[in-house]
């Protein structure tokens, strides 16, 4: 039976377990052996970060071509308007291609969240609110990319949900087996 990890994966840690700057890894939160992710969250980014010791499972869960939706949290400097959400949904051209179609809704701050370790910059003269974005797609830093595409730079990034798996009752640097 495969081995399925959901970690939370806190901010400024690597989505690696080694690291020759000697930087945070998962090494300093996973204690299994023979589970690598499926697929990656950046250094500032936080949230659902899934690992396994099947290979099989996890081309399935990290490729694009399997269309698992993530589900992503973005708090964004400003606050976009209904057209903004609209460029989001229907595709955004960057330097290396369009983005597929995603679903993009302004949202509530999440009242699930954790205080991130250090907390993001306000500035006083410009709001934050935060949008929901699902992807299909796995471009590099691409929720980042899209949100600035449109004017509404990312302050906070977490991914909330990779399908149907979430990182509801996971506090951040905890993790749960779960099986599939």
């Amino acid at each position: 039976m495969p081995q399925l990890i959901l970690f939370n994966k806190p901010y400024d840690v690597l989505s690696q377990f080694t690291d020759a700057a000697g930087r945070n890894t998962l090494k300093d939160y996973i204690s299994e052996k023979n589970v690598y992710a499926a697929g990656r969250l950046d250094r500032d980014s936080e949230g659902l970060l899934i690992l396994t010791d099947d290979g099989k499972l996890q081309q399935r869960i990290a490729h694009p071509d399997n269309k698992m939706s993530k589900t992503y949290w973005a708090q964004v400097e400003g606050i976009p308007q209904e057209r903004d959400l609209q460029k989001l949904r229907d595709g955004i051209a960057l330097k290396d291609g369009i983005t597929k179609p995603a679903q993009g809704k302004q949202i509530e701050p999440p009242w699930r969240l954790w205080p991130r370790n250090p907390p993001i910059r306000h500035r006083a003269n410009i709001p934050t609110s935060w949008i929901e974005l699902k992807i299909k797609q796995g471009k590099n830093r691409q929720v980042r990319r899209m949100t600035a595409a449109v004017g509404f730079p990312t302050l906070r990034l977490i991914r909330y949900a990779i399908g149907d798996w979430t990182v509801d009752t996971i506090k951040p640097g905890h993790y749960r087996h779960i099986t599939v």
